[in-house]
């Protein structure tokens, strides 16, 4: 029997929505594989490989895998000032805004912003230590999620790694020894945060305020973004999940030099590196030639100045997705479950667990409602449009409310009605 034509094929398949050169391909290959009758599946393929919102109903906020840190942002189809100085009309920089937020925000005599924190930490052992030694502690010296290790990014700045006491116990003494061994050259002590890695038991570790008694400057690395200890934005004050995590503006309190950290974890914002503290150091990571390279575009730019006035304003428990999802009560999670439970059989209110995700406070979790069915359905979940990302435990299916955001509910009733009626 003949095959059927590419471009006929091609055209049976429009309803998916996909532009005409792709669905091309998708007839092209079911055709090459002698099944014209799989360029449907083949277009579903190609559909599900493209970027498209989803909801997250896995209970992780900041999800590495869906984006991590949810961002709302509008913005009006113009040009924007990213590098014009309204007041002279010439050239501006695109740092000098945002920068001015976020170190009033954390208290630092400047700030300045790249397209992650691992180039936060790149950019600044490129600018203030290459040729030169960085002590760090051994318990320090880590991996973390994406390959992100701490000995290659430092071989990758030009910097010397200094390994200072031992992986479970680095004392205040260990690090002046370091620095005053002879033929060390220490320019910086960096601290980092260890993220998703925990030691427990028999551990001790050298707090900011001791390492700025060293006489050289201190990088502290605290990764995951929380920008204040004390949690101003939530009129509750912190919650017990963020015990211990290391905050902006209690580091540079403590006498930090320089800190860096993600825009996209407990901030809240868009992904980001953030580089802030001593405007001298600043100015000489935005000099560098990789600060060109590492900059972010003017759509992450206008998201995270859209944060950064949050946080000033301290409306951040209604504009920013994150800690709106992370302080809302279980009460209200209890009814929005119960709601959705009336509406769809065979699906129950259950008790779950969620996490803030993103390598942020390890080892902690925030009580949540979701909703149980039986048996495995992400599979299904997924197909549905937009995908609904679940999770399963003992062969149950579970959706975290706590990840959803109130106006998708009727969305998940839909779905969960697909799941249900392809079993």
């Amino acid at each position: 029997m003949r095959p059927p034509s590419v471009d006929s094929l091609a055209r049976s398949l429009a309803s998916t929505g996909l532009p005409h050169p792709l669905l091309v391909d998708a007839a092209r290959e079911a055709i090459a594989l002698g099944d014209p009758s799989r360029a449907s599946s083949i277009a579903d393929g190609i559909a599900a490989s493209l970027l498209v919102p989803v909801i997250n109903a896995t209970g992780v906020i900041a999800h590495t895998n869906l984006g991590r840190s949810p961002v709302e942002l509008h913005l009006a189809p113009r040009a924007q000032n990213l590098e014009f100085d309204l007041a002279t009309g010439g050239r501006g920089s695109r740092q000098r805004g945002i920068g001015r937020l976020i170190a009033r925000a954390v208290g630092a005599e400047d700030a300045m912003v790249v397209n992650n924190n691992a180039a936060a930490v790149l950019l600044v052992l490129a600018a203030l230590a290459s040729g030169r030694d960085v002590a760090v502690s051994r318990g320090e010296s880590v991996e973390i999620g994406g390959g992100f290790r701490v000995p290659e990014v430092m071989e990758q700045s030009g910097a010397r790694l200094v390994d200072v006491g031992t992986t479970n116990r680095t004392r205040l003494a260990d690090y002046r020894k370091a620095i005053g061994r002879k033929g060390n050259d220490v320019a910086l002590v960096l601290k980092v945060h260890p993220s998703n890695y925990r030691i427990d038991g028999f551990v001790e570790e050298t707090p900011v305020d001791e390492l700025a008694t060293l006489g050289v400057p201190v990088v502290a690395d605290i990764g995951s973004g929380l920008l204040d200890a004390a949690c101003p934005w939530l009129d509750s004050g912190p919650p017990a999940w963020l015990n211990g995590e290391p905050a902006a503006r209690q580091s540079v309190l403590a006498g930090a030099s320089l800190i860096t950290f993600s825009g996209d974890k407990l901030m809240g914002g868009p992904q980001t590196g953030i580089i802030a503290g001593r405007a001298d150091l600043v100015a000489a990571c935005a000099q560098h030639p990789l600060a060109r390279a590492l900059r972010p575009g003017g759509l992450v730019l206008a998201a995270l100045h859209h944060v950064m006035l949050a946080y000033l304003a301290r409306t951040v428990s209604v504009d920013v997705p994150f800690w709106r999802m992370a302080s809302v009560n279980t009460d209200h999670l209890q009814r929005r479950a119960e709601s959705i439970a009336t509406q769809v059989t065979d699906v129950r209110v259950t008790p779950c667990e969620s996490l803030p995700g993103a390598g942020s406070t390890p080892g902690a979790s925030i009580p949540s409602v979701g909703l149980a069915l039986d048996g495995d359905h992400t599979a299904v979940l997924r197909s549905f449009r937009p995908p609904v990302i679940a999770r399963v435990r003992d062969n149950v299916t579970i959706l975290d409310l706590r990840t959803v955001d109130p106006s998708d509910d009727q969305v998940v009733v839909e779905a969960l009605r697909q799941a249900l009626a392809s079993r």
